[in-house]
């Protein structure tokens, strides 16, 4: 499934049961980012139905434990293949533990995605982030992803988002 991880580290599709877990570490993970308003914001982002409905095509990371949901957990990816668009996959949701920025499970994740999207004929991945969120944009873009000027409103009054967009077959980062 991934197997890029660091040691300590094994990813499965996530389950019902993951998302209160997942929740619980939002607000952490994010630093307090918009304060109230933002962890309301990023709950209403990831509903359950994410955790019942598109677990095939989503991942959770945990440390720890023996078995499924009885580790910590360490990062999660939800994302799904475009009804709309067949030959579009979309990730919705990305978490990384701060703690373990800048070793490689993000971007291990991605990698994950990115297979299981093209063995499902897709050649392009699509994502959002919102304005204020640096350190996503930075990296997205170091992901080879090609971002949008902020799209104001994109998801509601004042929910501006900056999207993105990678293809498969022309990046070669995504291609290896």
């Amino acid at each position: 499934m991934t197997d890029d991880l660091p040691t300590g580290l094994r990813a499965r599709h996530p389950v019902e049961e993951d998302h209160s877990r997942v929740l619980a570490v939002l607000d952490t993970w994010w630093g307090g980012l918009k304060g109230e308003a933002g962890r309301t914001e990023r709950a209403l982002l990831l509903p359950r139905l994410y955790f019942q409905h598109f677990t095939t095509t989503s991942f959770v990371v945990e440390r720890g434990g023996e078995g499924s949901g009885d580790g910590e957990i360490a990062a999660f990816l939800v994302g799904f293949l475009s009804q709309t668009e067949p030959d579009t996959a979309y990730v919705h949701f990305v978490g990384v533990d701060p703690a373990l920025h800048g070793q490689g499970v993000g971007r291990a994740l991605y990698r994950s995605f990115f297979a299981l999207a093209r063995s499902h004929g897709r050649r392009y991945v699509r994502c959002v982030t919102s304005p204020e969120n640096a350190a996503s944009r930075a990296f997205h873009t170091r992901l080879g992803f090609t971002a949008s000027a902020t799209r104001r409103d994109y998801d509601g009054p004042r929910l501006d988002r900056v999207t993105f967009a990678a293809d498969l077959v022309a990046d070669p980062m995504t291609t290896a």
